[in-house]
């Protein structure tokens, strides 16, 4: 049941960080998504952009909660799967980008206008990655990112 709901909570987590994300980048109101019934706030910069942290900040706790669960509850076996390593590395991609992308906003760290590009468009490629992956394991049945024995 547990397991559920922390499945549930990431998947949800998941949308919301990826649709906020690319509301970040005006798409939602250059292409009258925003004008739809109740969408109209993903036309708003600043909104989207605190769902967005707020969602990073949730999937940052939850990724912490089952990794301390996992390494102080002796009482469960558990193994990750090639497709939980995998995920593991898009969601450490989307970290550490995210983290440089954080430091860039707020304290306005002179970085190189190519290193921003970069880092953007990295960031980007971890979240289409991860979203087109975790689409592949969920079609194919895939055991999920971590499981008990």
């Amino acid at each position: 049941m547990q397991t559920i709901i922390l499945e549930i909570i990431y998947s949800i987590t998941i949308f919301f960080a990826a649709l906020t994300g690319f509301g970040q980048m005006p798409i939602f109101k250059r292409y009258y998504i925003a004008d739809l019934p109740y969408l109209g706030w993903l036309g708003r910069f600043y909104t989207t952009n605190a769902v967005h942290y707020i969602s990073a900040m949730i999937l940052i706790g939850l990724m912490f909660y089952i990794i301390s669960e996992k390494i102080f509850d002796k009482s469960q076996k558990f193994t990750i799967t090639k497709s939980g390593y995998t995920k593991i590395v898009m969601l450490s991609g989307l970290f550490i980008t995210g983290v440089l992308i954080l430091i860039k906003n707020f304290t306005g760290t002179p970085f190189s206008p190519n290193f921003i590009i970069i880092i953007d468009l990295t960031h980007i490629f971890f979240c289409v990655a991860l979203i087109t992956y975790s689409l592949h394991t969920f079609l194919t049945k895939k055991k999920g990112f971590m499981y008990n024995l």
